[in-house]
């Protein structure tokens, strides 16, 4: 290829490393004995065929079956279902075959759903249903009428989109509190929380070691940058692409799980960091996360339910993470629906400041 051509190729090249998080939670019920990890590897990769990627590699435990995607990752639990992936692929195709398959296992009713994703760079180049959040809402009020939607930090610049759904607990007169009550602790028996850190503009030094250039295996990676010093207890899944990027899944005994996923390319770096580990403060992993990887700006979301250690402690971040680092913090929304709190933050800051 003539030096001008390969200038045009290099030029064009683009790859989309902001995730599409698809989030589905289950009913149980006493007589039902379902569990969606009893769904074969063929139904899931037919099912991932819907979404435009492929499995790569797989671990699992007691708790919790992590599979390593091409693009990015998915988690299967007991109840719960989670897919995440970049690029151009589209989560939401799969959504009427994974209903499929759940209620060949018994599961009927869903009783929370959470789809959500920070803004495209190049939405243009995304697949329908996922060419604008609008097409998107539109997909899933389809199969979910009484879903809502939001919007949080600045439409116009940096922002963050959520679709949620929960089922409803009805109190039909006073009699019925107790039985309702009795309902709503059923739904959420489970301690749930997620944590977010999505980073943009990364230390191009720190993005080296995602490159088939300087270390050949995805464990070398992850040993090189830090990556396995975040959560230790976390038993690691991790691969390195071909020319660069790195994928990585970790789960532990007690069922939580991290994912990483690396676009280390210079002019569309992007790092995603997500975690369901249960800790009543994260000041100390967010800063742990962000020194790893150096990023010139960056945002969190902290997801958590009423059983939840994190439920109560939102607030603290926002004292104490404005505080604890010379971060300037550029926007902040806390929500709370029905039986989840949300903490949504922006940071950002010159990658020349970092020590």
């Amino acid at each position: 290829m003539e030096e001008g051509m390969l200038d045009v190729a290099n030029a064009s090249h683009y790859f989309e490393g902001v995730e599409k998080l698809l989030e589905i939670w289950f009913e149980e019920r006493p007589e039902q004995n379902g569990d969606l990890r009893n769904i074969t590897r063929p139904e899931w990769e037919e099912l991932l065929r819907h979404v435009r990627c492929e499995i790569i590699s797989f671990k699992k435990n007691d708790f919790i079956d992590a599979f390593l995607l091409s693009e990015s990752s998915m988690f299967v639990s007991k109840r719960r279902w989670i897919l995440k992936t970049c690029g151009t692929t589209t989560p939401l195709r799969c959504l009427e075959q994974l209903l499929d398959l759940a209620k060949q296992q018994g599961y009927t009713v869903i009783t929370d759903i959470f789809y959500s994703r920070k803004n495209f760079t190049r939405p243009e180049v995304q697949q329908s249903p996922h060419k604008g959040f609008y097409e998107e809402v539109t997909y899933l009020d389809s199969i979910f009428p009484e879903g809502r939607s939001y919007c949080l930090g600045s439409i116009n610049l940096e922002c963050w989109y959520l679709y949620t759904f929960s089922r409803p607990v009805v109190v039909k007169a006073l009699p019925d509190l107790l039985l309702a009550a009795e309902q709503e602790d059923h739904l959420n028996t489970d301690p749930d929380q997620t944590i977010e850190i999505l980073m943009q503009n990364l230390d191009k030094d720190v993005m080296l070691a995602f490159n088939k250039s300087r270390f050949a295996t995805g464990p070398e990676a992850t040993q090189h940058s830090g990556i396995d010093q975040i959560l230790p207890d976390m038993v690691i899944d991790d691969f390195l692409f071909d020319p660069c990027g790195y994928s990585m899944n970790g789960i532990n005994e007690q069922g939580e799980y991290m994912t990483i996923h690396i676009t280390p390319e210079e002019k569309f770096s992007y790092v995603s960091f997500e975690s369901n580990v249960a800790l009543n403060n994260y000041t100390r992993l967010i800063n742990q996360v962000v020194r790893t990887f150096k990023p010139g700006k960056f945002i969190v979301t902290i997801f958590a339910n009423k059983s939840s250690l994190a439920y109560d402690t939102m607030k603290e971040l926002e004292i104490e993470y404005s505080t604890l680092s010379n971060w300037k913090r550029t926007d902040m929304q806390c929500c709370s629906f029905p039986t989840y709190n949300l903490l949504f933050a922006q940071y950002s800051r010159s990658v020349e400041n970092w020590a």
